[in-house]
C-alpha cells in the first residue's frame, strides 16, 4: 500500500507562478516602429509608405517569425543521386525557407528596381529587404545575387534578353527542372576556388569555346568552384579561364536541351551560421555556359554584381543590428531587477542607447546609398556610391558582430537559448563581413577607387560638408581625416584606419543632418572624440540616452 504525501500531491501541478518575463517580440509593425527607417524612407524619396506598412505588419507576425526559426531548425539536405542512381544534385529545403523565397519574390526583392526602375525604386527594395532580413536573414543569399545579376548580363544583351523576362518576374518557382520550363529564376554567382579565394585571377576552372568563341558564344567549362551558395539557383555567374584570359560565363543548372548540366555538387558546407541557405562545393565537368562579355574581361564583367551584393550586405548588417537592439530594448523594458526596470536603470541606459545609435547610424547610411542607387545618371552620386559603398559594407558588418553580442547580454541567459532569436542573429553576424570580399578585400577596394578616380574623394568631402558648422566634433574629425588622407606612403599599411575614419564621418554628417539632436550629438561625442575604449555603453556624460531609446522602441 502506497504512501500519501499531501503535500507534494498539492504541489505537483504548479510550484510557482512565471513572472518577470518578457513576452516574445511578435505580432508587431517592423516598419511603423522603426522611425529612423520610416523617416529615412521618406527621406531619400521611398515612394511606397503603404505596402512597406503592410509588408512591416507581416514581418513583425508571429507566422513570419515561425517561419525564420522552422527554416534554420530544419537546414537543407543534399540528395546528389535518386533511388535508380541518377545523379541529380538536388538540395531539399524545409517548406518554410520556400515560403520565405516566395514571399520576397513577390513583393519584388530580387528585382523590383530593373522590372519597375520607377522613382525611389532602390530605397523602397531597400527597406522592404531590411524588413524581410530581420525576420530570417540566410535565404537572403539568392535574393541578392538574382538582384546583383541583371547588371551584368547588360554587358551581353543577347543573353539579357532571352534571360531578363524571367530574372525579374515576381514568380517564385523551386521545381528541379529546366529554366526554360519556369515563368521566373533566380541566378546565383560562382567564382572562389581553393587556391585563391578572393584573388580571383588565380582561378584554374578552364572554358573551352564549343562554337567561334565570341562573347554570347557557349562554352565547355572544366574544373571546380569551392564556395556555390544556393545551388538550387536556375543560373550562375562563373568565373573561367577562356584562351583570351578569365572571363565571365553564365552557366545554367539544365542545358538548352533539357539535359541535366554536369554541375555536380560534391558537398554542402557546415557553416557556424547561414544555416538555412545551402553552401555548396563544386566539380564542373564539362559544364554548358555562355560567354558574358568580352573575353579576359571577366572581372570587369561581374564587378557590377560584385559591387550590388556588397550594398546589400550593408542592408542585411543593418537589419540585423535593427533586429537586436529591438529585442534588446523590447527585453530591459519589460524585465525588472534590483527594484527598477531594466532600461530606466543609467548603466543600462548607456548600453541600450550605444546599440540604438550603431543601429540608426548603420541605417541612415543604408538608405543613403540606396538614394545613391537611384541615381546613378547623376555624376556626385555615382562617385559616392562608388567609395561609399565599400566603406559602408566594411563598416557596417564588421560593426555587427559587437553589436550582436551585447544585444545578447542585454538579455542575458534567455538570450543563448536556442528557442530565442538572438543565437541566430549573433552566428549569422560575422556572414556578412567576410561575404563578398572581407574586411581588408574592402578597404583595398576604396584606395583601388581613389588611386583610379581621385574625384571619388570629392565626392566624398562634398557629401561631408553638406553638415560642416552643424557639430564641432565632426568638423574637428574631418579635419583631421583629411589631413590623413595626405600621407600617400603609408596608405595601405593605414587603410583599415582610414577606412573607420571614412564610415565614421559619414554616418556623423549624416545623423547631423536628419537625425534628432539627441542622436546626432551622442554619436559624435560617443564615436568622434579620441578615447581609450569604443565598447558599448561607453557613451559620456549629458546625453538624452532616454529619449535616444524611445526613438528606438520597436513597440508602438
Amino acid at each position: 500500500m502506497s504512501q500519501r504525501y499531501p503535500l507534494s500531491d498539492t504541489l505537483q501541478a504548479s510550484t510557482h507562478q512565471v513572472e518577470n518575463q518578457p513576452p516574445p517580440l511578435e505580432n508587431y509593425n517592423s516598419y511603423t516602429t522603426d522611425r529612423a527607417l520610416q523617416e529615412g524612407v521618406q527621406r531619400e524619396g521611398g515612394t511606397d509608405d503603404a505596402s512597406l506598412k503592410a509588408f512591416g505588419k507581416w514581418a513583425g507576425s508571429a507566422e513570419a517569425i515561425a517561419l525564420g526559426f522552422d527554416a534554420n531548425r530544419y537546414s537543407p539536405q543534399l540528395v546528389t543521386h535518386d533511388r535508380q542512381g541518377h545523379r541529380v544534385d538536388l538540395v531539399e529545403f524545409h517548406p518554410a525557407y520556400h515560403q520565405l523565397m516566395q514571399t520576397a519574390v513577390e513583393h519584388g526583392l530580387h528585382a523590383s528596381p530593373w522590372r519597375n526602375p520607377k522613382p525611389g525604386a532602390h530605397v523602397n527594395r531597400a527597406a522592404n529587404y531590411y524588413l524581410h532580413t530581420q525576420v530570417e536573414a540566410a535565404h537572403g543569399c539568392p535574393i541578392t545575387m538574382t538582384f546583383a545579376a541583371l547588371p551584368a548580363l547588360r554587358h551581353q544583351p543577347s543573353l539579357l534578353e532571352s534571360w531578363g523576362e524571367k530574372i525579374t518576374a515576381p514568380h517564385y518557382d523551386p521545381r528541379n527542372v529546366p529554366y526554360f520550363e519556369k515563368q521566373g529564376v533566380t541566378l546565383g554567382m560562382a567564382m572562389t576556388e581553393k587556391q585563391g579565394g578572393s584573388d580571383v585571377r588565380l582561378n584554374t576552372t578552364r572554358a573551352y569555346p564549343i562554337d567561334q568563341g565570341r562573347p554570347g558564344d557557349a562554352f565547355e567549362l572544366v574544373g571546380h568552384k569551392w564556395f556555390v551558395s544556393a545551388p538550387m539557383c536556375d543560373a550562375f555567374l562563373v568565373l573561367a579561364q577562356a584562351p583570351g584570359g578569365l572571363s565571365c560565363f553564365l552557366l545554367p543548372r539544365w542545358r538548352p536541351d533539357g539535359s541535366k548540366n554536369p554541375l555536380h555538387i560534391q558537398q554542402l558546407k557546415r557553416k557556424m551560421g547561414n544555416v538555412a541557405n545551402a553552401s555548396s562545393e563544386t566539380e564542373l565537368r564539362g559544364a554548358f555556359a555562355w560567354m558574358v562579355g568580352e573575353e579576359g574581361r571577366g572581372v570587369r564583367t561581374i564587378i557590377e554584381m560584385v559591387a550590388m551584393t556588397r550594398y546589400d550586405c550593408m542592408i542585411g548588417s543593418s537589419a540585423g543590428m535593427r533586429q537586436a537592439t529591438a529585442q534588446a530594448i523590447h527585453h530591459a523594458t519589460h524585465r525588472h531587477a534590483f527594484g527598477a526596470t531594466l532600461s530606466e536603470q543609467p548603466l543600462m541606459q548607456n548600453v541600450l542607447a550605444d546599440l540604438a545609435i550603431e543601429s540608426e547610424a548603420a541605417t541612415t547610411l543604408m538608405l543613403r546609398m540606396a538614394r545613391a542607387m537611384d541615381h546613378q545618371d547623376n555624376e556626385h552620386e555615382r562617385l559616392l556610391s562608388r567609395i561609399a559603398t565599400p566603406v559602408g559594407k566594411y563598416w557596417i558588418c564588421k560593426r555587427t558582430p559587437h553589436h550582436a553580442y551585447e544585444a545578447m547580454e542585454v538579455i542575458g541567459g534567455s538570450g543563448v537559448m536556442e528557442t530565442h532569436i538572438m543565437p541566430r542573429l549573433f552566428r549569422e553576424s560575422p556572414i556578412n563581413a567576410i561575404w563578398e570580399g572581407s574586411g581588408n578585400v574592402q578597404c583595398l577596394d576604396i584606395l583601388r577607387a581613389i588611386e583610379k578616380q581621385p574625384e571619388v574623394l570629392d565626392a566624398f568631402f562634398d557629401e561631408l560638408a553638406k553638415a560642416q558648422g552643424a557639430n564641432a566634433n565632426l568638423d574637428r574629425f574631418v579635419r583631421n581625416l583629411k589631413q590623413d588622407l595626405q600621407d600617400t606612403q603609408a596608405l595601405q599599411y593605414l587603410a583599415r584606419q582610414l577606412a573607420d575614419g571614412m564610415a565614421l564621418a559619414l554616418q556623423g554628417a549624416l545623423l547631423v543632418q536628419h537625425a534628432p539632436d539627441y542622436v546626432a550629438d551622442a554619436f559624435c561625442a560617443g564615436r568622434l572624440i579620441e578615447r581609450s575604449a569604443l565598447n558599448t555603453g561607453t557613451l559620456p556624460t549629458g546625453l538624452d540616452c532616454a529619449a535616444i531609446i524611445e526613438r528606438a522602441q520597436p513597440l508602438e
